[in-house]
This record gives structure tokens, C-alpha cells and sequence, in this order.
């Protein structure tokens, strides 16, 4: 059957996740490039006291020191639709070095946002006011500094696995499903596969069949379908570092400078794909709020995961610097 590309904006507003193949896949191949040229990274900053301001009955304390842990820092990854200007895919990724982790966790497209504006879906963040707005909207969400940001351009992805040669995957269901609209039809059978970049883009994009039935638990099914595949995508990018140079440089934009990048990839390649873990914000898909459908944060178990994948400090961070809305 003809796969060819499809240009709909649909197709890259639904890719949860897909953009962090390109992120792992950059770090780790940019790390290895590196660290066969150099002979030693490029070493970060060194952790600073930051003071943090907490609301305490409705006034503000400040606290007079926290401490950042050593080359342990945060960045916000986005995949962004050129042509539709939105932003649905976004994950929250620590680099820690002295623990030898890589947590990336993904943020749903429709995650519930303390905001005035037209919609407090997280998805309508880039739209409102770009990087900067997003970066804001997650820092005020999690409680959690964004050092740097990436964003992905998601129609290169196709071509990113092209590149390197196609990914051997485990399919964990049937999919049966076609979308002539779209010119969008996707049929595999449960197990495992070689896929091209085209055929990649419709595992991960899969919810459910024609004749019904998907992931039981919808779009986070989905998004854990799509972290084992970029897991694996980064395993076979390490076998094909020659191929993605140029591709790399056209659908990734970051204000992380050379230096920054040259010194946390060399670090995440290190680190390998043994030390990159998937996380996903937990929470309620099924919520409504001001007519819309969203996915409200469960509090205490927000709090939990933040403080064991994303906290970049010495000292945990404390409910009240997260700002979650629960309708």
C-alpha cells in the first residue's frame, strides 16, 4: 500500500511526542560527533542560590535561598505547526548528570492552565504568545525553572527516520483505521515491525479503529505507544550518526548557544538510552471547564512526579509553588 506524506495540519497537530526523537536523537548524535573531535566537554555553570517567592495568605514571602543541583538543568521541548501555529506536543526534559538520568515528561495537549484567555488548554499557550508564553504557562504550572527551550519542526520527522534507516518496533495493537479526508489509512498487525518514517508517523498517530476500539485509556495510551517508539528511535540513531547532520540542523531551533548544546550532548550520550525515562503529567482526562474538554492535573500525584523527575534543586519543591486548577 502507498504511504506518501501527508501535508494536512492535522497530521502534525496529532503527533504527541513524536518531536522527541529529534530531541534524543540530536543530543545523542550531536554527543557522539563531539566527543570523537574533543577532548573533553565544555563544562556548564556552576548551581547558583535562587531565591524563591511563595504565596503565604495572600502575601508574598520570599525564601532566602535555594539551591540548583550541579549540572542538573531543564529544558522544554515543543513541536511546533508552522503552517496552524499551534503547539500540541511539548514534554518537560531533565538532564541530570550526577544521577545519569534523562526524564522526559510529556505535558497533554490538553492540560488545564490557570488563564483568562480565549482557551486554558496548555495547547493554546504557543499560540498566544509563543515560546516565552509557553515557557512561562509551564514554569507557573509545575512550579519548576525552563532553562532553555527547543522547538521541532514536526514534518522533518518523517525524513529524521528516513535518515536513519527506519526504526525496528514492537506494534502493540492491531491498527486498522483509514481516514480518505485525510488520505490517511493505517493497517498493521500487533508486533514487531520496520518502519519507515512515513509508517512511524502512522503508528504513532493511531487512536483507534474503524470498527471501533483503541487505547483503553485514550490519549495517554497513545502517548505511551509513542515514548517506546522514540525510544527505540534513539537506540538505532546511535547506529546511524553520519546521516543526520544536515537533517538535524533544519527542524530544530533552540536558544541553547553551541557551546551549551556541545556540552549537554556529549553529557546525554553518555548517559545513553539506559538513563532515558518517560514520565507522563497524571491526571483526568474526562474534566470540563468553561465548555471545554480537559485534562485536569491530579495535585498530590503532580507533586510527586515533579519533585522525582523535574526538580532541579537541592531542596523539594513544596505544593504551594504549584498552580493547578482543579475545577
Amino acid at each position: 500500500m502507498q504511504r506518501s506524506y501527508n501535508n494536512s495540519l492535522r497530521a502534525a497537530r496529532q503527533l504527541h511526542a513524536v518531536l522527541l526523537a529529534a530531541l534524543a536523537v540530536s543530543l545523542i548524535v550531536l554527543g557522539v560527533q563531539i566527543l570523537h573531535r574533543r577532548s573533553a566537554p565544555q563544562a556548564a555553570a556552576a548551581p547558583v542560590a535562587v531565591p524563591v517567592e511563595l504565596a503565604v495568605d495572600g502575601e508574598a514571602e520570599i525564601v532566602p535561598v535555594r539551591t540548583r543541583r550541579p549540572y542538573c538543568y531543564t529544558v522544554l521541548v515543543s513541536g511546533v505547526d508552522d503552517a496552524g501555529g499551534g503547539c500540541d506536543t511539548n514534554l518537560l526534559i531533565r538532564l541530570d548528570v550526577p544521577g545519569g538520568t534523562v526524564d522526559a515528561v510529556s505535558l497533554p495537549r490538553d492540560t488545564l492552565l490557570h488563564t483568562q484567555r480565549h482557551s486554558n488548554k496548555l495547547n493554546f499557550a504557543y499560540a498566544s504568545g509563543g515560546t516565552e508564553r509557553l515557557r512561562a504557562d509551564v514554569e507557573n504550572l509545575l512550579g519548576v525553572p525552563v532553562d532553555s527551550t527547543v522547538t521541532v519542526n514536526l514534518r522533518g520527522f518523517v525524513t529524521l527516520i528516513d535518515r536513519i534507516g527506519g526504526v525496528d518496533f514492537d506494534v502493540p495493537v492491531d491498527m486498522d483505521y483509514d481516514d480518505p479526508a485525510q488520505n490517511l489509512h493505517i493497517h498493521y498487525e500487533k508486533g514487531m515491525q520496520h518502519l519507515s518514517g512515513q509508517q512511524a508517523m502512522e503508528v504513532v498517530r493511531w487512536r483507534k479503529n474503524n470498527a471501533g476500539g483503541g487505547y483503553a485509556d485514550a490519549d495517554i495510551g497513545r502517548i505511551a505507544t509513542q515514548q517506546a517508539f522514540l525510544k527505540a528511535a534513539a537506540r538505532q540513531a546511535l547506529r546511524n550518526v553520519p546521516a543526520l547532520a544536515q537533517t538535524l540542523s533544519s527542524c530544530v531551533k533552540t536558544d541553547l548557544t553551541a557551546a551549551n548544546l556541545a556540552w549537554m550532548a556529549g553529557e546525554a550520550a553518555k548517559i545513553g538510552t539506559e538513563g532515558l525515562r518517560f514520565h507522563t503529567l497524571p491526571g483526568d482526562g474526562a474534566g470540563w471547564y468553561r465548555g471545554e474538554s480537559v485534562f485536569v492535573l491530579d495535585p498530590d500525584a503532580a507533586l510527586t512526579l515533579v519533585n522525582e523527575a523535574l526538580n532541579p534543586y537541592d531542596q523539594p519543591i513544596a505544593a504551594e509553588e504549584l498552580d493547578i486548577l482543579v475545577p
